[in-house]
């Protein structure tokens, strides 16, 4: 069953790669406006996620200790790290005069990592529970969706035609698969080994939310009305966690 749930979220993860195509029919002012309540409806989720359920549950099954809280921190230098040194940059702006060719490999080669590690983040909240793996992968689909349009965007400008460009990306998702899979297969070996993912989960979930999200909200000058479009989508994605609560 873990396999069947596990296998299907990160399926829908890889596909979601593909959404890229429904942009192209945008215009670049439209796709912003739209692009920042989905950062909006992600920054709920993440947060969501990161204090409704993964801290919760590594309190509870690792104990309120001082090694639990560490493993938060660890989380937020692991993705401080991939995005300092792999250059992934949560680029929600389809194109952008910062963004030239090379960056199309970099881009590449952070998505595949960042994905592969999405995919160990499902698997092992997955076995932890049901309830807590499908509040993980939704978190982790709020915030691809407006990642990979980002990243369609960075490869178009890159010079890819549009179909060489669904490719790259949808391959580069693909990567959380694997990532599954190597978590699926050495979890029955290590009893803890997914519980010490949960507390990295978190710290790496309020990191993408807080250092890279919410800056992007703050970059552009919104007018009173757009700001509180996205605070109302940050607390609806705050209460689809919330709601899953309740089925635990």
């Amino acid at each position: 069953m873990i396999w069947l749930f596990t296998l299907s979220s990160v399926l829908v993860v890889s596909f979601i790669s593909l959404i890229g195509i429904f942009t192209v029919s945008f215009g670049i002012d439209r796709l912003r406006k739209m692009i920042l309540y989905m950062v909006s409806f992600a920054v709920g989720g993440l947060f969501g996620d990161a204090f409704l359920h993964l801290l919760p549950e590594a309190f509870e099954k690792l104990g309120i200790n001082v090694w639990t809280s560490l493993g938060v921190l660890a989380g937020v230098i692991l993705f401080f790290i991939l995005e300092k040194f792999l250059r992934w940059q949560h680029c929600h702006v389809p194109t952008s005069e910062d963004h030239q060719h090379p960056f199309v490999t970099l881009n590449l080669v952070g998505g595949t990592v960042h994905n592969l590690i999405d995919g160990m983040i499902i698997a092992a909240s997955y076995m932890v529970s049901v309830p807590v793996g499908l509040a993980t992968s939704l978190a982790v689909v709020f915030h691809e969706i407006p990642q990979e349009i980002g990243h369609f965007g960075i490869l178009i400008h890159g010079g890819f035609s549009v179909r060489k460009a669904m490719l790259f990306n949808f391959f580069s998702a693909l990567a959380s698969c694997l990532g599954a899979f190597i978590i699926l297969v050495i979890g029955p070996h290590c009893a803890k080994f997914s519980l010490y993912l949960l507390p990295m989960t978190a710290g790496g979930f309020l990191y993408i939310a807080g250092s890279d999200l919410i800056p992007e909200l703050h970059q552009h000058n919104s007018k009173a009305s757009a700001s509180l479009g996205q605070l109302t989508c940050i607390l609806l994605g705050i209460l689809v966690m919330m709601s899953l609560k309740f089925i635990e």
